[in-house]
């Protein structure tokens, strides 16, 4: 194309001022029009030329000119598609509009740049009118997509243009007005937003009422009609003075708002408290007022949700006790009135003892239920000036102010509440069709003054508790220095035992189990941990602190799964094929939902037969939950798998449930075994529970026999199965095996 002249750069700027001085329609509209009087005038000079006659050189050039203005410049975008859709031609506004070089745009699908969700809109649009007959013109808006992904709104006019020579083209001019969208956008929400539930009216710089939405004729009882070009002393209730209102408009001007209580009054001539809210709109920077927009919310209405929110920062939603944030303001209360009065307060903590449990085998609304009723049992056993806190999940906190002056006496108070909370914790529960019942571990801390903080005494509550489990729960423990020191051990032990997880500290030692006449039938297999430092540590040691921290689930399943390995090794000798291991299983890991599918997928990858792998539940374990300890042992029994309840007649399992487990094997305590021939009534238990065993059809074994003349009372008794130092040590595999090969 050839360059533009002065006069021709003239004219273009021309053309440019009366464009930017008008609207993007009005541009869109005139643009249009010069590009049909740019054709028009291309399609004259074609038709003189082919009847022969020759436009003068200078007129030409007017022409080309003109062409270049109109279309090369012009601050609208210009394309023209081909017949199949391409992009033939387009102006320098059109290669701004799509982000994209006009190299690259040229010979480029339009239909490309579509976005997505209107792409069949256009296909339709360009259809209709490629094969329409005649000249046509069509106006729309699309959504395009540009070369930097970057999405706009262009509104287009679209005209069909034909020729006896060639096929049809389309010429479009667009204008983006992705901003106009938006606007249009922001208006509707503000619209939305207008007719909210929240009572809105605006007015003047002159507060002359504007607009009203429906909430506000909901509230006054006037209609749009009635106040609008009203002035809001149409609700004046006569109960405020000059100054209050000046106070008002004083604060309007200096802050840009204004809120509080007013009286206002209804359409009924009805005086209601309100409040009122006032913010005064600005003209751009300027200090100016346009408009004021006010929202009245019926002052009662206001109060109750204030309260509302209030009761949801402060309390409990399940138990509607107060939570963790109000106990902690009235605990700094409490504190600083104990420093002033010379006398004690105390901490109670409360956490529900196999609460978790509960909540895993009969679902989290039995649970809600239960901390519920604690919560209501709890309210009772305090006076009305002390205060019963939820901290979340189970854990609960008695703060009891106004205790003696003397120290012991105040212990003893805190303690005499301690045991009516315990008494009034341990009666049963009904939990929707299920009897329940439930204990609590109780920790107590005495504080005087600001000796100790707040959040300290809580700690020390909260250690009291760990060391009430310690002692076998449903007990009350109050804090010493000495707990604290086993705390802070604990905690370090409780870190060491993920590592010992990690880097495979553990170890399987084997204990052996005999028959008459020293036939060894399998072992117990027990845990030990090799710690790098301490030596070689006994499962008593860190077992319950596993059980507690949740880390009995994985070291369980790694015993489990190394006990069933070794059988597979052992079916390879003809001395060991027929050997069974003991393993015991712990309560957190038996009561886990899946623990039946664990031990049936163990077995299948080691492919043992499942008789020889006995799982040894304590007494205690099967009776927590009888009905999952039921279905469970049910389960695992019919995949063959033998069951041993272990330390028989130590725990509170009745005999009526007894009966209905599926056992292989029941394992008389210790604790009896030992006494045997020193205690009479133990022999006598040990017979009893023999002969109960043998009438049931029950294997019997007995643990921890040492003498053989304990071992010679069991075989007179009819118990032929025996375990204990009498018959050698846990010892590592290697050790087991040599022993084997002596036995």
């Amino acid at each position: 194309m050839r360059s533009v002249n002065a006069r021709q750069q003239r004219k273009l700027c021309s053309v440019d001022e009366a464009h930017s001085a008008s609207s993007p329609t009005k541009q869109l509209a005139l643009c249009v029009a010069e590009e049909r009087q740019r054709e028009l005038l291309t399609l004259q000079t074609e038709k003189l030329r082919h009847q022969g006659i020759h436009m003068p050189a200078m007129a030409l050039e007017e022409v080309h000119d003109h062409y270049v203005e109109l279309y090369e410049f012009a601050p609208i975008s210009y394309l023209t598609l081909s017949h199949s859709g391409m992009i033939a031609e387009t102006n320098r506004a059109g290669a701004r509009l799509f982000g994209i070089s006009r190299k690259k745009l040229i010979h480029r699908c339009f239909a490309v740049f579509v976005a997505d969700h209107d792409k069949v809109r256009w296909q339709r649009l360009f259809l209709s009118m490629i094969e329409g007959a005649g000249s046509e013109t069509r106006c729309f808006d699309v959504m395009l997509v540009r070369g930097d992904g970057a999405r706009i709104n262009v509104y287009c006019i679209c005209h069909r243009s034909t020729s006896d020579t060639s096929s049809p083209l389309l010429r479009i001019a667009m204008v983006d007005i992705t901003q106009l969208k938006q606007a249009e956008a922001n208006l509707r929400i503000a619209a939305s937003a207008f007719q909210t539930q929240e009572c809105i009216f605006i007015t003047d710089a002159n507060a002359v009422i504007l607009k009203v939405n429906q909430a506000f004729t909901t509230l006054t009882g006037y209609g749009a009609e009635e106040v609008v070009g009203q002035t809001p002393r149409l609700f004046n209730s006569g109960r405020h003075d000059a100054t209050f209102y000046a106070a008002m408009w004083e604060s309007i001007r200096n802050a840009g708002s204004w809120a509080g209580k007013i009286w206002n009054r209804r359409k009924t001539g009805e005086i209601k408290l309100d409040w009122l809210s006032i913010t005064a709109v600005r003209v751009g920077n300027e200090k100016g007022v346009s408009h004021y927009v006010a929202i009245l919310t019926d002052s009662a209405i206001q109060d109750a949700t204030s309260e509302q929110i209030e009761h949801m920062a402060f309390y409990d939603p399940l138990t509607n006790l107060p939570n963790r944030r109000l106990l902690w303001d009235r605990l700094r209360h409490a504190v600083a009135s104990s420093a002033r009065n010379k006398r004690h307060g105390a901490l109670l903590f409360i956490d529900l003892d196999n609460f978790k449990t509960l909540n895993d085998t009969l679902g989290h609304d039995i649970g809600d239920l239960l901390l519920q009723q604690v919560a209501q049992r709890l309210g009772r056993c305090i006076r009305e000036g002390d205060t019963a806190a939820r901290l979340g999940g189970d854990e609960f906190v008695v703060m009891l102010e106004d205790l003696s002056e003397q120290l012991e006496e105040a212990g003893s108070q805190a303690e005499f509440v301690g045991k009516k909370i315990l008494a009034a914790l341990n009666q049963p529960y009904g939990l929707a069709t299920y009897d329940y019942r439930c204990t609590p571990s109780i920790g107590a801390t005495l504080f005087y003054d600001h000796s100790v903080k707040e959040d300290e005494l809580l700690k020390r509550a909260d250690i009291a508790m760990y060391q009430a489990k310690h002692k076998g729960r449903n007990g009350i423990c109050f804090f010493d220095q000495a707990m604290q020191l086993a705390l802070s051990a604990r905690t370090a032990l409780a870190t060491e035992l993920h590592i010992a997880l990690e880097q495979n500290q553990f170890r399987l030692h084997y204990q052996m189990q005999m028959c008459r006449d020293n036939q060894v039938i399998g072992a117990e297999v027990l845990l030990r941990w090799q710690h790098p430092q301490r030596g070689l540590i006994a499962a008593r040691d860190f077992i319950q602190l596993a059980e507690d921290t949740g880390l009995i689930l994985p070291i369980g399943q790694w015993v489990l799964e190394n006990a069933c390995a070794q059988l597979k090794m052992w079916e390879a000798n003809p001395r060991t094929k027929r050997l069974q291991l003991a393993v015991n299983v712990s309560a957190r890991q038996f009561h886990q939902a899946d623990f039946v599918d664990q031990v049936s997928s163990v077995l299948q990858k080691t492919r043992i037969e499942p008789n020889r792998l006995k799982l040894e539940l304590a007494e205690h374990v099967a009776s927590e939950n009888i009905d999952d300890t039921l279905a469970k042992t049910q389960a695992l029994s019919t995949i063959g798998v033998c069951i041993t309840l272990d330390g028989f007649g130590t725990g509170k399992l009745s005999l009526a449930y007894l009966v209905k487990l599926p056992l292989a094997q029941l394992k008389i305590a210790q604790s009896f075994v030992q006494n045997i021939g020193e205690k009479a009534a133990d022999a006598l238990i040990v017979k009893t529970l023999i002969n109960m065993a043998r009438h049931l059809g029950i294997s019997v074994m007995t643990e921890g026999v040492e003498t053989e003349a304990q071992r010679a009372f069991l075989e007179l008794n009819g118990c032929f199965l025996c375990q204990g130092y009498l018959f050698g040590m846990p010892a590592p595999i290697e050790v087991f095996e040599q022993c084997l090969g002596s036995a």
